[in-house]
């Protein structure tokens, strides 16, 4: 099944994140608030954040033709993915910039991502038992300052494109188990949602080595 050149896209899934950002990537199972918590954060921080390319690339497919998502999808949902990564990467960047200029005061800023292309490569493995070499490669490759992984403690939320309403938990311990393989560090995230954001906040005010 894996017969995608990795060379064709290799430039399309190179991750540019300027030194004077911080990312921080929110992975999990579906309906787990990841794209909550990383609004939250985003406006606790005052910073962007980079929503799930997946979602917006696969509900324009199921809006047009009423069809789901297939492995011929995979790379150009990971292109892009990290396409609008880098954007806010850039995006952050600049926002430093504008504040350093008004206060000199802030060193680094913040970017949250709703998902990045090793959650990509986790759910191509969950439903192909296969993945593009080319966003395998990416999904390695690609690094974070801090990785969550969400608990499965919000109430599930049915939309067009959802579809493992019983399986939520299974796919979480999955997730765990490729981020541990591939040797990810990450922290799991659990809570109500201003206890999420603290303990987020917490753990970035933890860190020295940014």
């Amino acid at each position: 099944m894996n017969g995608y050149d990795a060379t064709a896209y290799k430039q399309d899934l190179v991750q540019h994140t300027p030194d004077t950002v911080i990312t921080v990537a929110i992975l999990g199972a579906e309906s787990t608030g990841k794209t909550t918590l990383c609004r939250d954060l985003a406006a606790h921080f005052d910073c962007p954040w980079v929503p799930e390319y997946m979602r917006t690339y696969l509900q324009a497919k199921w809006d047009d033709k009423q069809l789901t998502c297939t492995w011929d999808d995979l790379l150009p949902i990971a292109c892009g993915q990290v396409a609008l990564e880098n954007k806010c990467a850039a995006e952050s960047a600049q926002a430093l910039r504008d504040k350093q200029s008004a206060s000199n005061i802030p060193q680094k800023n913040y970017l949250f991502c709703d998902t990045c292309v090793f959650e990509l490569m986790v759910y191509s493995h969950w439903y192909y038992g296969d993945c593009p070499e080319a966003l395998k490669k990416a999904a390695l490759m690609h690094r974070y300052d801090l990785i969550l992984l969400t608990e499965v403690d919000t109430p599930w939320v049915a939309d067009d494109l959802r579809d493992s309403p019983h399986q939520r938990e299974e796919m979480t311990t999955y997730f765990e188990r490729h981020l541990q393989r591939h040797n990810k560090r990450f922290r799991y995230i659990g809570g109500s949602e201003e206890q999420r954001v603290q303990q987020v906040v917490s753990w970035l005010g933890e860190k020295s080595d940014f």
